[in-house]
């Protein structure tokens, strides 16, 4: 990564970072003064709550910024990295991973919060991880055609352009490798969409790469 490159994350790091700052300081003036003015005054049940609505404020805070920092960097890779390279792997998964990063962010903190707040997150911990295997289980064909258009996409048994024969014995040409579903183009002019799963596990003749070889 050359000079310019980190001036400008640098740059862009800062300005992301200038509201979650400003935020941060005023924060810490009030509680100064409430520390300085108030705490004594108060009974400790008050202060507990004072100090948890503090800590809740602070937590958000961190949130924000720390989903600052993640927009910040896949935008960059985005920009920097991907549009250098061919592969549309990056393009497919690059908004999943965007999105599933901030929800983990959010329910870590969330989890964090009501702890704090003397609630028993064992229960909901437990009923998050039933709620996973739920949805995991209700859409595992889903999940086993994403997994498999990870994997043509890293192994590249074709591409797009490619001449090749499907399982069901059609010659195709690919127009499109999508994440759960992969598109062709049929020798009569019709559009043929196959589930990922079944390219993954089954044999796929490839004629551009043994034409390619032969020259």
């Amino acid at each position: 990564m050359d000079l310019q490159v980190k001036g400008k994350i640098g740059a862009r790091l800062i300005k992301k970072s200038i509201v979650p700052i400003l935020f941060g300081a005023a924060l810490f003036t009030i509680y100064f003064f409430y520390v300085q003015n108030c705490y004594e005054i108060l009974s400790e049940a008050w202060r507990d709550k004072i100090a948890h609505l503090f800590f809740t404020i602070i937590l958000i805070l961190v949130v924000s910024w720390l989903q600052r920092i993640v927009n910040l960097s896949l935008d960059w890779y985005e920009k920097g990295v991907l549009s250098k390279t061919e592969t549309k792997l990056d393009d497919k998964f690059l908004p999943l991973i965007k999105k599933v990063a901030h929800i983990a962010i959010w329910i870590v903190a969330l989890i964090t919060i009501l702890s704090k707040f003397g609630v028993n997150v064992n229960a909901l911990v437990a009923t998050l991880g039933v709620s996973s295997l739920a949805i995991a289980l209700a859409a595992q064909d889903t999940i086993a055609n994403v997994i498999s258009g990870f994997m043509i996409m890293v192994d590249q048994p074709f591409l797009v352009g490619h001449k090749i024969k499907l399982p069901s014995g059609e010659k195709v040409e690919v127009l499109e490798i999508g994440v759960r579903r992969s598109h062709f183009l049929a020798e009569d002019g019709s559009i043929i969409i196959a589930p990922n799963v079944d390219l993954s596990k089954n044999k796929i003749v490839n004629y551009t790469y043994g034409e390619e070889r032969k020259r």
